[in-house]
């Protein structure tokens, strides 16, 4: 699929949120050490935003941010040519963030989206702001051969299937995953001990708790 298409095959906002703390949660429990995770969720990022994100550990990544006035999320693939390194001094693909409402323009210079010299760290950007019925992306300049990076980059969270964080999270934790506590937790179920367990023996809920709390998902009544 094309970036285009992709963007436009992405469900709701809400929704986009909810399968975003249900991935954070899931590797929680999957890796105790925060350094070996793919997918965090920030509830308090600001006063007035939450984020979303991803980082493989090998240079890509992705941020949504979730405020009042909609949602904005980039996307960087290192590989990609559309990278703004394919340039020196680094610079955004021409066209990029073209149309991107003046509400959501402070994020294209966020520090947590730049790199030390201020270049924003990102190949592919898209937005819906509270009351659009579709998501909407710039008119990067034609010159880069498109290899899908926005569909591999947002695929688990795009495919919404607990299957496919199950064939995600056995690949890269190298370790079996109950499918059963998958669904319970993509349908925003208190967790429980006895899901934690069938995930990974070697946590306790209770060693959860700061994390939960980070992501603000419910945990059952002690």
């Amino acid at each position: 699929m094309s970036d285009l298409e992709v963007i436009r095959a992405l469900p709701a906002a809400d929704v986009i949120r909810d399968r975003s703390r249900a991935l954070a949660v899931l590797d929680a429990v999957m890796s105790p050490e925060q350094e070996g995770r793919y997918f965090f969720f920030s509830s308090g990022w600001s006063a007035t935003e939450e984020v979303a994100s991803m980082s493989d550990g090998s240079g890509n990544e992705y941020s949504i941010v979730f405020s009042a006035a909609g949602v904005y999320a980039r996307g960087f693939d290192h590989e990609s040519e559309m990278s703004p390194y394919r340039e020196d001094p680094p610079e955004p693909w021409p066209g990029l963030f073209d149309g991107l409402p003046e509400v959501f323009r402070p994020y294209v210079t966020e520090p947590a989206f730049t790199d030390e010299d201020g270049t924003p760290v990102v190949t592919v950007c898209f937005w819906r702001e509270r009351g659009d019925a579709e998501w909407r992306t710039g008119a990067p300049e034609p010159g880069a051969e498109d290899h899908g990076s926005t569909e591999w980059l947002f695929d688990v969270l795009t495919d919404g299937r607990p299957e496919a964080y199950k064939e995600f999270a056995e690949d890269y934790y190298e370790a079996e995953v109950d499918l059963d506590a998958v669904r319970h937790v993509y349908a925003l179920r208190p967790l429980t001990q006895a899901v934690v367990s069938a995930l990974n023996p070697d946590v306790a809920l209770g060693d959860l708790d700061k994390e939960l709390a980070q992501i603000g998902y419910p945990r059952e009544q002690r």
